[in-house]
């Protein structure tokens, strides 16, 4: 998308989902059992703003040691230069002081540890080095609950007796813990084995204080530019956030999700959406079938035959998702997308950040993309001032990263080969980076609302193509979009309808 300003996709939950298809699977879930560490969460307001000021105290106390050590020694702290493209960061910003709050949010948990895992995808030209090392770290994974804490919130959740009346096995020890709860595996009384993740209690009532904590601190180390508009992110990320806590939204998510997958003839037989138990789900409770497979990230050492057709099932998806269903899951975590080999099954797994985007807005932007991958720069900015991307007051400079940012991301559609080689697609990351940074400087106003999760969402999935290395026919893919799309958004707005036909005549003409 034009706006994009960074060169990675968000990512939301932490820690990949282990798999029980294979011996080496097994192990692998062992070994990162293992590596997570129980702490108790802290549950209460005046708790969780005592660690917040905690880690302040400890941030402003650590800048002092590093400078007073560094002055001891004769060494230099680097706290970055004032350039075209860097932001001038704080004496807050050392690497001891990243690696403190690495360890704040994983002890924190809830929406503290989200921000903190959004945060740490920002490339060099948004995030200093320091920071954006140390919470690397972050998206490993959360502490976990101690048994009786976590034995308290399932028994507040599903009432006393919830194992007997339910289960023949139930594992206390996690499988995965992530920003928000901790998964567990469990096997009902049918036999059929199963997922349950489990909030962690508190996070939820807290998302409000937690994230303004957060930026608190943030602010104060100066570690975002002024031209990503934290005030609008931060909004945002607030709705959503209340909304990916209830886990009962999540379990209707993924109930329609079946429902739509099953019901569309391409995807039948190859891909797959685990059925939720609604016996043992509640707001903060979620149960679903448990799946096999390997995170789609770790296709990339499939045959290229393999990659080519996860690749293309991933980007089908994602455009059905927007443009078809126009109802979207916009966490693009590869953890979420399980692919397993023996029934060459794409699985798709978390629905707590799925969303529905309004008509007229989808028609706006699938016109938009299409300007993209047409190469027409008027149509390009005359949709995206009409969907808010731009106030049509913009420079000249900033008109021309923008358009050529569309451009870039547009390339896998206007390519007319009969597939598109992710594979030689690096370039595409450091161009919009830089694009990026001069967007961040030139801009007067934010990306509306859908764009946060929207951007997050598709700019994952060119992501993953371009780790499997994949050969997807996108130009073929995006031309049956927009032949079979009925844009009764666009029904009344000659001015609209006029670009469509254009644009569509402009893509048949050349078809791969």
């Amino acid at each position: 998308p034009p706006t994009t300003t960074t060169a990675a996709a968000a990512t939301v939950e932490a820690a990949p989902q282990p798999t029980t298809a294979a011996s080496t699977s097994q192990r692998k879930a062992q070994a990162a059992r293992k590596q997570l560490r129980e702490r108790r969460v802290p549950e209460s307001p005046f708790g969780r703003a005592l660690g917040f000021a905690g880690l302040g105290a400890g941030l402003v106390m650590g800048s002092l040691t590093d400078r007073l050590g560094s002055a001891w020694s004769g060494r230099q702290t680097r706290e970055g230069t004032q350039g075209e493209n860097k932001p001038l960061y704080s004496p807050y910003l050392t690497e001891s002081n990243a690696e403190r709050l690495a360890n704040a949010l994983c002890r924190m948990r809830g929406a503290a540890l989200k921000l903190g895992q959004m945060l740490s995808i920002q490339d060099e030209n948004i995030m200093p080095p320091q920071v954006q090392a140390a919470l690397e770290r972050v998206r490993e994974g959360a502490d976990v609950m101690p048994r009786a804490q976590l034995a308290q919130q399932l028994q507040a959740e599903l009432g006393e007796g919830w194992q007997e009346a339910h289960l023949d096995e139930f594992d206390w020890q996690p499988r995965a813990a992530a920003s928000i709860g901790q998964v567990h595996l469990a096997k009902l009384k049918d036999g059929r084995t199963i997922a349950m993740k489990v909030q962690y209690p508190g996070v939820a009532r807290s998302i409000e204080s937690d994230v303004d904590n957060l930026m608190r601190l943030i602010m104060v180390a100066n570690i975002l530019p002024k031209g990503l508009y934290v005030e609008n992110a931060v909004a945002v990320a607030k709705r959503e956030l209340a909304l990916e806590c209830d886990y009962s939204w999540e379990a209707a998510s993924q109930a329609r999700f079946k429902q739509l997958v099953e019901a569309d003839k391409s995807l039948a037989g190859r891909v797959n959406v685990p059925a939720p138990i609604p016996a043992l789900c509640s707001k903060r409770v979620f149960s679903s079938e448990w799946v096999e497979g390997e995170a789609i990230d770790k296709v990339c050492e499939e045959p290229q035959e393999v990659r080519d057709e996860v690749g293309t099932l991933l980007l089908r998806i994602t455009l059905g998702e927007l443009f078809t269903w126009r109802f979207m899951q916009t966490d693009p975590n590869w953890g979420n997308f399980l692919y397993d080999a023996d029934s060459k099954m794409l699985h798709l797994i978390d629905f707590g950040a799925a969303r529905e985007f309004p008509e007229v807005f989808v028609d706006n932007y699938l016109l938009m993309v299409a300007a993209c991958a047409a190469n027409n720069r008027d149509a390009i900015i005359s949709q995206s001032i009409r969907l808010g991307f731009l106030t049509g007051d913009e420079s000249k400079v900033m008109l021309d990263a923008h358009t050529e940012a569309g451009l870039v991301v547009g390339l896998p559609f206007s390519s007319t080969a009969p597939t598109y080689d992710f594979g030689q697609h690096g370039g595409m990351t450091a161009r919009i980076s830089e694009l990026g940074a001069v967007m961040l400087k030139h801009r007067l106003t934010p990306p509306p609302e859908e764009a946060y999760s929207l951007h997050r969402k598709l700019s994952g999935a060119f992501l993953a193509c371009m780790k499997l290395k994949a050969k997807v026919p996108c130009r073929s893919l995006f031309q049956q979009v927009m032949n079979s799309h009925n844009w009764q958004g666009l029904q009344g707005d000659a001015e609209r309808l006029k670009i469509l036909e254009d644009l569509k005549a402009s893509l048949n003409s050349s078809t791969p």
